[in-house]
């Protein structure tokens, strides 16, 4: 199979943490998340495992208290870290804040949450059972976000919820030995037309045979 390696470049270079241009009115249907499921399950996991699971929410009263949750524990800090950015003059990270503050405003309006979870947690945190458990799972919630730029949805992973997961456990009825690993926000984006992000040349941060 021969790539058209313009459009794989361009969607792997313009899948944007999206919140402003969410389309809040927009419904998602059902059958487009389960696609762009099975395509995310695609993707690797460390000795086969396979232990990630999906929580799909489109009930309203459970984003509506999803969102509470979520603005109850984050807003505060978003909101310090980005006048924080504004004061030292850091003009992309304190809009990359603004628009995160608006997220926690608005999360009870958008048409989805996605909540990727692993089935087991972790009783030893070494640095390799941690990196092969998480890695085990972000691979696949990045194709899920590819794939949904890829039909036109957008979404941002977020993990702020986090600070209260058993809050939100019990909301989505999730058992203990479920982990919760983050939080996406998925609507129809207004527009297409996502660019590529300001970014240093990865040429300054990389090292070849040794640092």
């Amino acid at each position: 199979m021969i790539f058209d390696l313009t459009q794989t470049d361009a969607l792997l270079a313009t899948t944007r943490a999206v919140r402003k241009r969410l389309d809040l009115d927009r419904p998602v249907p059902r059958e487009i998340i389960a696609e762009c499921l099975e395509l995310a399950v695609q993707a690797p996991t460390g000795g086969n495992s396979q232990g990630w699971r999906w929580v799909v929410v489109d009930d309203r009263a459970k984003i509506a208290a999803l969102a509470e949750l979520y603005k109850t524990v984050a807003r505060g800090y978003l909101v310090s870290a980005r006048d924080e950015a504004t004061e030292k003059g850091e003009g992309q990270t304190a809009r990359v804040y603004d628009s995160a503050t608006w997220l926690a405003d608005n999360l009870h309006l958008v048409p989805m949450i996605v909540i990727p979870c692993v089935e087991g947690r972790l009783p030893d945190m070494s640095p390799p059972s941690l990196s092969g458990y998480y890695g085990s799972i972000l691979p696949a919630v990045w194709s899920f976000q590819l794939a949904l730029r890829a039909r036109g949805l957008g979404s941002a992973l977020t993990t702020l919820h986090l600070i209260d997961e058993a809050g939100a456990a019990k909301i989505l009825g999730l058992p203990d030995h479920v982990a919760q690993i983050a939080l996406l926000p998925v609507g129809y984006t207004r527009g297409t037309d996502f660019k590529r992000a300001s970014r240093p040349p990865a040429s300054g941060i990389t090292h070849w045979n040794g640092w």
